[in-house]
Parts: C-alpha cells; sequence; structure tokens
C-alpha cells in the first residue's frame, strides 16, 4: 500500500520492466479487471514524432476557453511530475495519485507474478485512465502517446478523433529506420470509422497511413489537400496565419506560440477542432477559437525566458525537431549571434546536430545529471568539434552552462538551451524562480 507519491516512483523503478515490451495484452488484462474504465471518456489521440505536444495544448486552450473541461495526458514532464496527468491546468494531486496507484497495484503485482511485469509509462498509463473515468470526469481527454502507436500503451482507448503530427526519424531502435517503417507503427492509432487528421508530409509515410486508414473506414483530414494555411506574418513579436478547411476560412488569426512550424500544429488543431463541431456537435465560437490561438502556451518549446540577451527553451531532440528550431531560429533571428546551450542523450546519433553547428556562434555542452543515459560534457564536446569549427565549451553543470553562455553574451545575442527535453526540465525552475 503506497502513502506517498515517491513511494510509487520508487517502486516503479524496482518492479517495472524497462524499454518498450510489444503488446497491449498486459494493458487490456488490467483495464478488464478495473471494469474498463477507459470506455467512459472522450479521447482525442494524438500520435507523432514532432508536434503532438503543442497540437494536444493549442486543441486543450481552444476547447477550455469554450468552457469545457479538459484532461490531458503528456511526456516527459518538465517541471513536476504530476504536470502528466492534469484537467484544466491543474496536475494530479499527490493524494489521487497514490489513490489510483493504490486501485492498480495488485493487478499489477499480480502480472509480476506471471512473469509479465510493466513497464512504468504503462502504470502511468493506467493511473491517468483511472483518474480521468473515475474521479475528475472531464468533458474531453487529449491523450498523447508516448512512443509510436500500434503498441503503446495509450492505445487502448476507442476515440472521438485520431491525430497524426509530423514523422520523422527518432526511435529507430523501436520504430524502424525508415518512415514508412516509423508511419506503419503510428497508424497503428487508427480506429474502425474513426476520423483522422493528419500532418504527416513525407509522401511514402502518408501513402502508408492513408491505406491504413482507408482499411479502417476511417475519415481522412490531409494536411494541404482537406485542409491548409497561410503565414500572413511571423515575426519575433506576432504569429499570424488564416485557416482553411471544408467548412470554413479564418483569417488573421492570432497564435500564441513561436515558431515558423507552429503554424502547421495549429492547423491541425483547428481541424481536430472542426471535426468536434461538426461531427459530434462539440459548441465552439469562433471567438473561442481566436482566443485559444492566442492565449496558448507551451513550456520548453521557443520558450521566451528572458530579454537582453534572449534566452529561449527548446526540447528539440531528434533530426526533425533540430531542422524546425533552426529554421525558425534563423527566420527570426537573421542578424543576431546565436549561441547554443546542448545537452544530448547516447543514443542520439550525432550528425543530427549539424543544423546547430551550422548556425552557432558558440556551444557550450554540458550533461544531465543523475541521468544515466546522458552523455558527457566532454564527450560530446569531442563529438562535435569535426562539425564546428568555433569554440566549443563542456561543462558538467547545466546550470553553469547556462550563465557561461549569458555571462559571455551581448545584450542582443541569442541563447539556445536546447537537444533534450531533460536539459530544459533541469534549467527551466532557475528562470521561473527569478521571475
Amino acid at each position: 500500500m503506497f502513502r506517498a507519491a515517491k513511494e510509487v516512483h520508487d517502486w516503479m523503478d524496482q518492479h517495472c520492466v524497462r524499454g518498450i515490451q510489444p503488446g497491449l495484452d498486459r494493458m487490456e488484462w488490467v483495464l478488464e479487471r478495473l471494469g474498463h474504465p477507459e470506455r467512459r471518456c472522450k479521447w482525442i489521440h494524438i500520435a507523432g514524432t514532432n508536434g503532438k505536444g503543442s497540437t494536444g495544448a493549442i486543441i486543450t486552450s481552444i476547447l477550455r476557453e469554450a468552457d469545457y473541461s479538459v484532461g490531458v495526458f503528456l511526456s516527459p514532464h518538465i517541471l513536476e511530475w504530476n504536470e502528466r496527468i492534469q484537467v484544466d491546468g491543474m496536475g494530479i494531486s499527490e493524494e489521487s495519485f497514490v489513490q489510483w496507484s493504490n486501485t492498480v497495484l495488485p493487478h499489477l503485482e499480480e502480472l509480476i507474478a506471471q512473469g509479465n511485469a510493466p513497464s512504468p509509462f504503462e502504470f502511468w498509463t493506467l493511473i491517468a485512465i483511472c483518474y480521468f473515468a473515475l474521479e475528475a470526469c472531464p468533458w474531453f481527454v487529449v491523450w498523447e502517446t508516448g512512443l509510436g502507436g500500434r503498441w503503446d500503451s495509450t492505445n487502448v482507448v476507442h476515440p472521438l478523433v485520431s491525430v497524426i503530427t509530423n514523422i520523422g526519424y527518432d526511435h529507430k531502435e523501436f520504430l524502424g529506420s525508415t518512415l514508412p517503417d516509423i508511419a506503419r507503427e503510428k497508424a497503428g492509432i487508427i480506429k474502425r470509422g474513426v476520423p483522422l487528421v493528419c500532418s504527416v508530409e513525407d509522401e511514402d509515410a502518408k501513402a502508408v497511413i492513408h491505406q491504413a486508414a482507408l482499411s479502417e473506414s476511417a475519415s481522412i483530414y490531409q494536411l494541404h489537400k482537406q485542409f491548409s494555411y497561410e503565414i500572413e506574418e511571423s515575426t519575433a513579436h506576432k504569429q499570424m496565419f488564416s485557416f482553411t478547411s471544408p467548412y470554413e476560412r479564418l483569417t488573421n488569426l492570432s497564435l500564441g506560440l513561436q515558431g515558423i512550424h507552429q503554424f502547421q500544429n495549429a492547423s491541425t488543431a483547428l481541424m481536430t477542432i472542426d471535426i468536434l463541431r461538426r461531427r459530434y456537435i462539440t459548441v465552439v465560437e469562433e471567438a473561442h477559437i481566436r482566443a485559444g490561438l492566442e492565449k496558448v502556451r507551451w513550456a520548453g518549446r521557443m520558450e521566451k525566458m528572458q530579454d537582453q540577451p534572449l534566452v529561449i527553451l527548446d526540447g528539440a531532440h531528434n533530426q526533425d525537431g533540430i531542422q524546425s528550431l533552426v529554421k525558425s531560429l534563423t527566420h527570426l533571428y537573421p542578424h543576431q549571434k546565436i549561441r547554443f546551450v546542448l545537452a544530448s542523450l547516447q543514443d542520439k546519433e550525432i550528425d543530427l546536430l549539424q543544423p546547430i553547428a551550422d548556425t552557432a556562434h558558440k556551444i557550450v555542452v554540458t550533461e544531465i545529471p543523475h541521468f544515466p543515459r546522458s552523455r558527457k560534457a566532454n564527450e560530446l564536446a569531442t563529438l562535435l568539434t569535426p562539425y564546428f569549427s568555433g569554440s566549443i565549451q563542456a561543462l558538467e553543470k547545466p546550470w553553469d552552462a547556462v550563465q557561461t553562455a549569458m555571462n559571455e553574451a551581448n545584450p542582443d545575442d541569442v541563447i539556445v538551451i536546447t537537444g533534450s527535453l531533460y536539459l530544459v526540465s533541469e534549467v527551466r525552475p532557475h528562470f521561473i524562480r527569478s521571475i
């Protein structure tokens, strides 16, 4: 019997199996014994390599402007563990977390006794389902996959709408080495008769997803075909765009998220909202859409922490994410020197940092403390040297690396802290405390 959240986390560390375990049999076995609580909620299921979190945040912001209660399940967290399970912006309380952990625990212990131990993410997913379905009861749940789709533990729900954001190379050891292979895994969330919103751009990957949707008789809403967007203005201070769907055209939309890639995420979110409005009689007015877009915020994604020098946090950690980040930086700050503070996990290929090396004025590398998968700062500096002709400095402590970059910067320089969401999670509290 757990009495505190730390006891739950410690139990996960000691008894759960790390890594990906194919199959949904453990999840389905436990949910059957719990009386299938997952059948009580209205899920919006989101998969994709990049853009899941931003798309979900925009959907959530718009629905909350329309006075709907919205649950969110996401990973990893940035500041506090309870951010992973939240309703209307409030993380699950420790009391509720412990209560539903204790509800799930006997079934997990039985699985372990059978030699079929769950992963930590499966435990988190079961807690989230119980909390949303049996206690908080939000009107909608924005339900983000952890990794992949087909075998992801979130794939035990029957959603109102499925969403697949853009697909790129990440977790190739689990999902496959080609974009069609990765797309096939993501397409596993498609359900029979459930509409699909897709913003995948690669033609081969798109073809795989469309074929999967057709085989499930799922209506397809594809970016640049059934819906589209046009950038009206994109500066460091203003993001304006228009959106067109089969149902409407909206212009002069102001977006609260920075980065030119966010227009695609916003359009994907708007198409999802349109489906909720037209197919499920969800009452969302144009004023709610405009307010939700303008007010949306997403921690650790092109997030401005201070000015002079400008400091930006971004959790980009894969090829497409880093390319989108660099493209946005060079678009928004074409005449400023950009200094990077970087960390990287050991399973990440070093050449994905090439766009950063091509753009950087200086690089300070660091490592994530108490995290065995993190590359050591000196190792990362050595690996980066062939890619970057300028200065690379290695500092073990992340905040020391950030302060060094800030102390050396001119007031009009830009400092970007990136390479890992775990690095963002490590340094963001320092900025929050100083505000």
